[in-house]
């Protein structure tokens, strides 16, 4: 071979690998000035993955310290969809462990992530079946989880917190921020299988959340919803609701409702369940009002316990409009028209106290506004000025109607009663404590102020116990060994056009006991009892149950007025 040629040929060969050297010097000069930066940056999201840990939420305990919420450690199941080779065969094998559809995971694992979430708080079985499929590509995670074990005991109290930790609803929510744990980020290095190799910035542990100690009573509590349960079921009612309060301090021992949901299984359920309706909602009083009326009359009226009212032989006219009594009664006394429930004497009263002392003296008792007590949903009910009421409004507002009131501002307005005339603050939160402090931030009772007298609210006292002496609309409340002071109440509900049905009533009754000494003060509400629906038969026999069980469990000693023997449901007036 000519050695022209081979000169030729070595000189091509060199220039091919010049060039060729040349190219990767300049692509390589490139990669590390030019997109250097941008291609660091590549490299640590594929490798480096920010992990927030937040510390454990704080547990709620009952008075008793007994455990109503609490934090508990599951697993969650995600998918890295970039290591996973197939689709069709993983999502039909993690849909039949899990039992979830095919398609709804098969669409999880074709989106354009490095991480999405399959199924979050799966079961130890669920859990255990799909660690068998030994699938690529697939995590478990360790997350927080929170535990109910009272499960649907006080559930509308406590509420319950979502799949992320977070307070929904009840105690759980208004106070979220308090009882969630504290969180830190750091970064965490993975291989190309995800497994973890290195931590950075290691965080020392996460802060744990406060603890709560309610001042509901485990005990109390069951008592009170066994009761209604009972009723409702008697009385092929819609709901019920009860609230067991104590009258010195204003510290709630029950919030019952029923039906009940389990916050465990909160999906399960319709959320109307979910509210503590003795917070969020209203219902007219009905006669339960007239207790009020009397203590408006006694302050400000000049009227007595022994005044005496013509009731008009069962109807009086204000108008155009007729004010009716169950009986026909001629002259009553103050004492007569509580205990046998006259709206026509309430009507009488009304007039000869004035619009302007009767709206003052109830909001006084704090109907119209909020109580502020520690639960998210308060409303403040409806109580209109008296500057707007007509003669008829002033009527019907004297004994319950024309006014709307929550659960709890009604059971804090009897309180008062029962506390001498000093109105106190409702609380449900006794004590909150700190991990990092021994020192518990405990919950006094507030006084909010005097409504009335000593003197005239224990003229009301005696006044509500001859309700529950034989003639009176609560003798079905009257308790073995203690002496109660009450009243009935039933108020007609609005039907779908705004108007009073006939057909749908609430039935209810407030009281407290023993009456000189009063160590309880409790209240219940029927909605809409079937056949029968009169607060005397359905709502003082719920009382009575109520009551009597918690003075025991209480261990109130006895103070011997009470009556003896038990009283048949159907005896008594209807009021």
């Amino acid at each position: 071979m000519d050695c022209k040629y081979v000169k030729i040929r070595i000189l091509i060969v060199a220039l091919f690998f010049l060039l060729l050297f040349g190219a990767i010097g300049a692509r390589a000069v490139q990669l590390q000035i030019y997109r250097g930066p941008w291609l660091s940056r590549q490299a640590s999201n594929e490798i480096e993955r920010s992990v927030t840990t937040t510390g454990k939420r704080g547990t709620i305990y009952s008075h008793n310290m007994r455990v109503m919420a609490i934090s508990t450690t599951v697993t969650s199941i995600a998918a890295y969809p970039g290591n996973i080779e197939d689709i069709q065969a993983t999502a039909q094998a993690l849909a039949k462990a899990l039992k979830m559809k095919a398609a709804r995971i098969r669409k999880k694992l074709t989106k354009k992530k490095s991480f999405v979430w399959i199924k979050r708080q799966t079961t130890a079985r669920e859990t255990r079946t799909v660690r068998e499929l030994k699938l690529k590509g697939i995590g478990f995670v360790s997350e927080p989880n929170r535990f109910y074990p009272s499960t649907t005991l006080a559930a509308q109290v406590v509420g319950f917190t979502g799949v992320d930790g977070k307070g929904l609803e009840g105690i759980e929510f208004y106070y979220d921020r308090l009882m969630q744990g504290t969180s830190r980020k750091f970064t965490v290095l993975k291989d190309a299988n995800h497994r973890k190799f290195q931590t950075q910035h290691q965080p020392s542990a996460s802060g744990r959340g406060r603890d709560l100690v309610l001042t509901i009573d485990e005990s109390i509590q069951h008592i009170t919803e066994s009761a209604l349960k009972e009723t409702v079921e008697k009385y092929s009612a819609r709901s019920a609701l009860a609230i067991v309060m104590q009258p010195r301090t204003g510290a709630v021992l029950s919030i019952a409702h029923y039906p009940a949901f389990n916050p465990n299984a909160y999906q399960d359920y319709a959320k109307p369940l979910y509210r503590n309706r003795a917070i969020t909602d209203s219902f007219e009083p009905g006669s339960t009002m007239k207790i009020f009326t009397a203590a408006a009359a006694l302050e400000y009226g000049d009227i007595t316990s022994g005044t005496t009212f013509f009731c008009e032989n069962g109807a009086y006219w204000i108008g155009n409009n007729v004010v009716h009594d169950t009986h026909n009664h001629g002259r009553l006394s103050l004492l007569e028209i509580v205990k046998y429930s006259s709206n026509i004497g309430a009507a009488k009263i009304s007039e000869k106290l004035g619009a302007r002392k009767l709206y003052q003296t109830f909001r006084d008792f704090g109907f119209g506004v909020k109580t502020g007590i520690d639960c998210p949903g308060e409303i403040p009910g409806s109580l209109a000025s008296y500057t707007s009421w007509s003669n008829i409004d002033t009527a019907s507002i004297s004994f319950g109607h024309g006014i709307s009131v929550s659960a709890i501002q009604m059971i804090t307005a009897l309180s008062a009663i029962a506390n001498d005339g000093i109105l106190m603050k409702p609380y449900i939160v006794e004590k909150i404590t700190d991990p990092n402090s021994r020192i518990p931030n405990r919950f006094k009772p507030q006084k909010v102020r005097r409504v009335i007298s000593v003197r005239t609210a224990r003229i009301v006292k005696n006044i509500m116990k001859a309700v529950v002496t034989k003639g009176g609309t609560g003798v079905n409340a009257a308790l073995e060994g203690y002496s109660v002071g009450g009243k009935t109440g039933t108020a007609r509900k609005f039907d779908e056009n705004g108007r009073y049905s006939n057909t749908k009533h609430i039935a209810s009754f407030i009281g407290f006991a023993p009456v000189d000494n009063p160590q309880i003060a409790v209240l219940v509400v029927v909605d809409e009892p079937q056949d029968q629906y009169y607060g005397s038969i359905v709502a003082a026999p719920l009382f009575k149950e109520i009551a009597q069980q918690t003075l025991t469990y209480l261990n109130v000693p006895p103070d011997g007025s009470g009556v003896k023997l038990r009283v048949p449901q159907d005896s008594g007036t209807k009021g």
